[in-house]
């Protein structure tokens, strides 16, 4: 019966070679989804493809904005159109990602005013990336002609009509709030510097390299 027992269990339990082949799996799974303690690929990659196109559009809307008058001015805008329809999509996702994946704790160490405004930070920068990519959106359909074409490839749906007051009152915030997201940008950086090379723990780091911390 002892015997009979112990067979049962071992089956149950799956051999060690079973249980070994299931190692590299679960690890695989770790990689690319969030822990408790790290970011998993996706997460990272969502983080430092969005960081360098957001970055990258507020230059290039400042760049826009500042030069001289042009034949070919609509053709840059468009661009920027363009890239902002896939930084709003790019976001969206993200959130959706990030709903189902744990989110990684800030160490032990960290006063509670701290963790607040990490959170509050994050979530700033979040809802200020759509705020701003949807009233440039607005100001397409508003503004005539619009930039509804994507790339050439197909016509993005609009969310106004055209109106010359309107589109110039959603292009006025479009700018405000492209400043009101720099500025969180820049607290953001300024706190993973402070992280990396004064508090010197792994809350920068491990959005690098994806290791626990």
């Amino acid at each position: 019966m002892i015997q009979i027992a112990l067979v049962m269990v071992e089956s149950y339990q799956g051999t060690p070679s079973d249980r070994q082949a299931d190692k590299p799996q679960e690890a695989v799974q770790n990689m690319i989804r969030n822990t408790t303690s790290s970011w998993g690929s996706v997460s990272r990659w969502f983080h430092w493809i969005l960081g360098a196109m957001i970055i990258g559009m507020l230059a290039y809307g400042w760049w826009m904005n500042h030069m001289a008058a042009r034949a070919d001015r609509l053709f840059y805008r468009s661009v920027h159109a363009d890239i902002g329809y896939v930084v709003l999509l790019l976001m969206v996702v993200r959130l959706i990602w990030r709903s189902i994946n744990p989110t990684p704790a800030l160490p032990s160490d960290t006063p509670r005013w701290q963790r607040i405004a990490a959170h509050i930070s994050h979530w700033a920068l979040y809802g200020v990336t759509i705020l701003v990519t949807m009233l440039g959106w607005a100001h397409s359909g508003a503004h005539n002609p619009d930039y509804a074409s994507w790339f050439g490839l197909f016509r993005v749906p609009q969310i106004t009509s055209p109106d010359k007051a309107a589109a110039d009152a959603f292009e006025e915030r479009h700018v405000f709030f492209a400043y009101v997201l720099l500025a969180l940008i820049v607290i953001h950086l300024a706190a993973a510097l402070w992280h990396h090379f004064i508090k010197r723990d792994r809350v920068t780091a491990r959005m690098i390299d994806g290791r626990p911390g």
